[in-house]
């Protein structure tokens, strides 16, 4: 039974990601999961019933207690602290599934936007939604990670629900059309196209966690926003933007002589236009990109 549980890593990773937003902290906490598995005695390992649930529930409680650490560090990261990024299955080579990159299923619980909000919940809040909202974990399992009773996980997964947007996003051929037209505006240093695709209350954050170059506070407002990537534009000469999937949803790339520097992801109003931009530039996080996508060789 003990080598049946190496087909769990894929749901494991899945869920840890969603979690703690970092591919690297994913990694450690199913490695961790399954260390304790195989420090168990093999009288005890055989006793468990489910060995797949036995390893969500540790991935969970490490999760958790990364979670509360990981709090504290984030304040003291320079700027703002975003999720990694992830490419999309475009360009990846085949035969990379030993990548946590490669298991992660990207479907709309993994889009930036939805990662953002997991960010502003309680470690709690979102060990219970994640688990139960998004990989459909009963409350009485749910309880078994959390240490709380199956009403108050219930309690939580409610909460956790309440910060999520309602509302559907814009179809992901709208966005797609949307982020073409940022792109060429862009690249044309044209402030007032840039203008008409932004919300007015857009808002941009950036993350280059004190080793690239990043505004350390959001820009906000569309002029704001369309004036400081048209005075990046002008500084870069060189950067060559390219349309990517990020998260599962179309994003910019730029890259520089065949390096990724910048990957940003993008959320749309109602009406189509730009109201979110989360640019990610710190390059411990933009590893999985090298190549334009491709992960880096380990």
């Amino acid at each position: 039974m003990g080598d049946g549980v190496v087909g769990e890593r894929r749901q494991l990773i899945n869920v840890a990601y969603r979690l703690l937003g970092s591919l690297a902290e994913a990694e450690d906490a199913v490695q961790e999961a399954y260390a304790r598995w195989y420090a168990l005695p093999p009288s005890r390992r055989d006793e468990i019933a489910s060995p797949g649930a036995w390893l969500t529930t540790v991935t969970g409680r490490i999760c958790l207690d990364v979670l509360g650490s990981a709090r504290a560090r984030r304040e003291r990261y320079v700027g703002a602290w975003l999720p990694d990024p992830l490419p999309g299955r475009a360009g990846r080579p085949h035969g990379t599934s030993g990548d946590p990159a490669d298991q992660l299923v990207l479907d709309e619980s993994v889009t930036m936007a939805f990662l953002v909000v997991l960010e502003t919940m309680t470690p709690a809040e979102s060990v219970a939604f994640v688990l139960h909202d998004v990989f459909r974990y009963p409350f009485a399992e749910v309880a078994g990670v959390l240490d709380r009773t199956p009403a108050a996980c219930k309690q939580l997964a409610a909460s956790a629900r309440r910060r999520v947007r309602t509302g559907a996003p814009a179809p992901a051929g709208g966005q797609a059309e949307t982020v073409r037209r940022v792109k060429e505006a862009w690249e044309a240093k044209d402030i007032a196209a840039l203008v008409d695709l932004l919300d007015p209350a857009a808002v941009m954050t950036a993350d280059g966690g004190g080793l690239a170059g990043a505004a350390l506070r959001p820009v906000e407002g569309g002029p704001h926003i369309a004036r400081y990537m048209a005075g990046i534009a002008e500084k870069a000469p060189g950067l060559e933007l390219l349309e990517r999937p990020v998260n599962g949803t179309p994003g910019l790339v730029a890259r520089r002589a065949g390096t990724v520097l910048t990957v940003a992801a993008f959320d749309l109003a109602a009406d189509g236009r730009v109201a979110r931009i989360w640019v990610i530039r710190n390059p411990e996080k933009l590893r999985v990109w090298a190549g334009d996508g491709a992960p880096s060789p380990r």
